[in-house]
């Protein structure tokens, strides 16, 4: 089997397109994909670069990749209503299993995809579940009543894009803080602009709630109205609680009846996707440099 691998730490250049691995067989709950796309992550990077903070269940070497959208191609025991040839997508929720999707196979559990959007291409599909979820959980998270305002930071990231179009469609009132660039694709999605500046928040008001994508920091807390909600990028990055203000931190995970809700939005056009390049395998390393470089506005996709 072909997979996108690293035996070492360090730059892009580490990366290698290796040939000689098994094929994953699925075990009881699992299933085969075949992958037609995938995604880079600015984690995957942090990793391959050898400066992820916390320990990983398996050493080097590492098959990288979240997100997956393919074929199953066999099925294990005990799986519930995926067959043979269905088309699926998913993610591998890697930090937990190092189980990497940049691969021409891959197995997961079954219960953590869904049937893939139709009509939509592979390298669309793939930018959708590991960052669309991600969105849909902060904003669960909040539970916000339909009329409250939340302020995006990180507004145009992939992350803040679907979170911008998932608070429309909540009937919630978003204001997205982003570069001047993004001011046209914030406010398509019927969002308030702020742009990003040395101190982007200074004509803002108070919100019911914030969702700090960009990592602004506990500062955003004078802006969130008592007994508010707060959600952190990340759990390190939460704070403690304060005028009644309910902090949570985005640990995104599996969840494919929520991804097959996200499917039926894209389906139906609510929730755009962004594609900001397509690499093979052989070019895993150039698109590892253009996430590196920062600003970029869609998914990056690997394709075997």
């Amino acid at each position: 089997m072909r997979a996108v691998s690293y035996a070492r730490f360090g730059g892009p250049e580490v990366l290698r397109v290796v040939t000689d691995l098994p094929v994953p067989q699925p075990g009881p709950g699992q299933v085969r994909v075949r992958v037609a796309a995938s995604v880079v992550h600015p984690v995957d990077l942090m990793v391959r670069a050898g400066r992820f903070p916390a320990p990983l269940p398996t050493g080097l070497p590492y098959v990288p990749g979240w997100d997956v959208v393919g074929t199953v191609d066999a099925v294990g025991a005990s799986v519930g209503d995926l067959t043979v040839d269905d088309d699926v997508i998913g993610f591998s929720p890697w930090l937990r299993t190092t189980v990497g999707a940049h691969a021409e196979f891959v197995v997961l559990d079954a219960a953590w995809l869904t049937a893939a959007p139709v009509g939509v291409s592979a390298s669309e599909a793939a930018t959708l579940p590991t960052n669309g979820l991600a969105a849909a959980q902060a904003l669960d998270l909040l539970a916000l009543p339909e009329g409250s305002s939340v302020l995006v930071t990180g507004a145009a990231g992939q992350v803040g894009g679907f979170t911008l179009a998932l608070a429309r469609h909540a009937g919630l009132h978003a204001t997205g803080v982003a570069g001047v660039g993004d001011r046209d694709f914030v406010e398509s999605q019927g969002a308030t602009f702020v742009p990003r500046s040395d101190d982007p928040l200074a004509a803002a008001a108070s919100f019911d709630a914030v969702v700090d994508l960009a990592v602004i920091g506990p500062s955003l807390m004078d802006l969130v109205r008592d007994g508010g909600g707060y959600v952190a990028a990340s759990p390190p990055l939460r704070p403690e609680p304060t005028r009644g203000i309910r902090t949570f931190a985005l640990n995104v995970l599996p969840d494919s009846t929520r991804l097959g809700e996200l499917v039926t939005l894209v389906e139906s056009g609510v929730i755009p996707l962004r594609v900001a390049g397509v690499y093979p395998f052989t070019d895993a390393t150039a698109a590892h440099n253009l996430l590196a470089q920062g600003g970029v506005r869609g998914g990056v996709v690997i394709v075997p």
